[in-house]
């Protein structure tokens, strides 16, 4: 006789069952499907090497430890390479049969840190010392005087960063000794990675977890499969990157600024047909550019070597002109470069340079490789030269428009950049790439790259503020695009900021047709040079503060793009200053509140 399908064995209450399950998610089915059956098996009612239906040979695998707390491993993450380690360090644990638990630093609680016996810390840095934003809160905590002892912590700090920056991985060197002053014991020295992050980060996952697995005690109880908790399964590796980029026909290439501007700003389609490419409102493209030939040339020049020079590079023989153009940075002079070359000079005046942090900065700012070779000559072969040389990295750009609006396309607003130094005009290497040597019918190599971290939000009732200055426009386009694509009710606030009106306001055409067809709520502008006094975006926002205040009390989002030092701080500043005077609040108070939007992901930056 069949099981009546409203009831189960053995005095089980289906309804109670459905209930505590109904709000469980699929993986954590899994863990228990796995745990149960362990506990099952443990009674010895399965016989030796058998399985039956209720244990899959995917739960069966690697026993897990049991004399092993979790690992929380912690990331803090900007663009999403911190998350993409985490990631990778829960597959390895479960591989390995251990207990982990992947969280993001904005969701964790810090005072959490007391209960913790083994931490995994992912944190990467932003800009000169600076640490994610959703690392914030868990940064000043631990830093500050609350933060509590540790004696029972077992932990190891992976430092994400770019050598081009003086305060290379800081926040994870901020960490890292901050725990071991707390009393934490590290399992292992911090390791810090530079932009190629992957394999280094691959290599501390595995000596770390190898330690952890040795102290492990087996148990048949638990599976591999049900090891990792707290995190969705890590997504498949993107088919386009760094190493294998896709090449993009490009369709379009505009100089929006008007005759006489002193900026130079281009609008780039590209064509993403047959990619299987896709990004969201607030992804970046990485392009990889190509250094331009006179540049090259003068290179060759200061080293007094032949382009004919043939050199090793990733397992394949390459003439050295091919190498400086299209596998090394050149029109950058970074710190880590000029500690290996000074190392092969073995020029005093470089040493003591790099030991003094205020005469460093400025002798970097605005140098290229050539110029470092013209002024402190040596003999170098073609190895020793691309050897001592950064690989040439891609440049990210914010995209500029929504796949929605423009199927099969990607949009780009890239700034020229061209400046004199030491007597020699120089320039960007991807801006001035994409500005004067890609035509339409070209290829661009480019793959996206997410920013989970600058995303719309989910409810399209939601209203946003976006506060952009110059090429910082551009993802507000994509925002604007999406939004009216979706018909998304929640109401859109530009505020817009650039020189002069009559040859800087970008996308002029398309902001004056979404404000009167309703795309656009409100659209305030701050032409910095068109009146005696300059006016910025943030005077706009102090002048709109009763406004400003309204929709952020109604939930609005707040968005911020452009330059960090130029906008990011002084919006801050002024988005304080707003709260401040129109709620009563004190300074510190006001202060909270903005912080406040930042932990809610309400005050959303990408600033460069």
């Amino acid at each position: 006789m069949s099981t009546p399908t409203n009831s189960l064995p053995f005095g089980l209450d289906p309804s109670s069952l459905d209930q505590q399950s109904a709000t469980l998610k699929p993986e954590q089915l899994l863990w228990l499907s796995g745990y149960f059956y362990g506990r099952y098996a443990a009674t010895g009612a399965v016989p030796a090497g058998k399985q039956t239906a209720a244990a899959p040979a995917a739960l069966s695998a690697t026993p897990a430890p049991t004399a092993l707390p979790p690992i929380t491993i912690l990331y803090g993450s900007q663009t999403g390479n911190a998350k993409k380690v985490a990631q990778l360090a829960a597959e390895a644990a479960a591989a390995k049969g251990l207990q982990a638990v992947v969280k993001d630093m904005n969701d964790y609680a810090p005072r959490q840190l007391a209960q913790e016996k083994l931490l995994l810390v992912v944190v990467s840095t932003q800009g000169e010392g600076d640490p994610p934003i959703s690392a914030e809160e868990l940064h000043r905590f631990l830093l500050g005087k609350r933060a509590p002892q540790l004696p029972e912590l077992r932990y190891a700090v992976l430092a994400l960063g770019d050598q081009s920056y003086l305060q290379y991985c800081q926040t994870g060197k901020e960490f890292d000794a901050r725990l071991a002053e707390l009393g934490g014991q590290r399992l292992q020295d911090r390791v810090d990675v530079d932009v190629a992050f992957i394999p280094p980060s691959k290599q501390w996952i595995e000596e770390v977890l190898t330690k952890i697995a040795a102290e492990a005690t087996p148990s048949a109880s638990v599976s591999a499969a049900a090891a990792v908790t707290g995190s969705a399964p890590a997504p498949e590796a993107p088919v386009y990157s760094h190493d294998h980029p896709f090449e993009a026909r490009v369709l379009e290439s505009i100089q929006l600024n008007g005759r006489g501007s002193t900026k130079e700003t281009y609008h780039l389609e590209l064509d993403l047909a047959d990619s299987g490419l896709v990004y969201q409102p607030g992804d970046a493209l990485a392009v990889v550019p190509v250094n331009e030939a006179p540049l090259v040339e003068h290179t060759l020049r200061a080293a007094g070597l032949n382009a004919s020079d043939t050199v090793q590079l990733d397992g394949k023989t390459l003439p050295l002109s091919t190498a400086l153009t299209e596998h090394r940075e050149l029109s950058t002079l970074t710190r880590d470069v000029l500690e290996r070359y000074a190392a092969l000079t073995e020029r005093t005046e470089l040493r003591e340079l790099l030991t003094d942090k205020t005469k460093l900065q400025p002798y970097l700012y605005g140098r290229d490789i050539a110029d470092l070779l013209a002024e402190y000559p040596t003999e170098l072969s073609a190895q020793t030269l691309v050897d001592t040389l950064r690989p040439l990295p891609t440049r990210a750009y914010s995209i500029a428009s929504s796949l929605l609006a423009h199927p099969d396309e990607v949009h780009l607003t890239v700034g020229a950049v061209r400046y004199e130094s030491l007597g020699r005009q120089k320039q960007g290497a991807c801006s001035t790439f994409l500005a004067d040597r890609v035509q339409p019918d070209d290829t661009v190599r480019v793959f996206v790259e997410q920013n989970e971290y600058f995303k719309l939000p989910q409810d399209t009732a939601t209203n946003i503020i976006m506060v952009g200055a110059g090429t910082g426009v551009a993802p507000f386009r994509a925002f604007v695009e999406e939004r009216v694509e979706l018909g998304a009710t929640g109401r859109n606030w530009l505020l817009f900021g650039n020189p002069h009106f009559t040859t800087d306001f970008l996308y002029q055409t398309e902001w004056q047709q979404y404000l009167k067809k309703g795309g656009l709520s409100k659209l305030d502008v701050a032409f910095s040079r068109d009146q005696a006094e300059k006016l910025y975006v943030q005077h706009r926002l102090l002048e709109n503060s009763r406004q400003v205040y309204e929709w952020l009390e109604n939930g609005a989002s707040f968005y911020v793009c452009g330059d960090k030092a130029r906008l990011g701080n002084a919006l801050q500043l002024a988005l304080t200053e707003v709260v401040q005077r129109e709620s009563g609040l004190d300074t510190e108070a006001a202060t909270d509140y903005v912080r406040n939007l930042r932990k809610q992901r309400r005050y959303l930056e990408d600033v460069y």
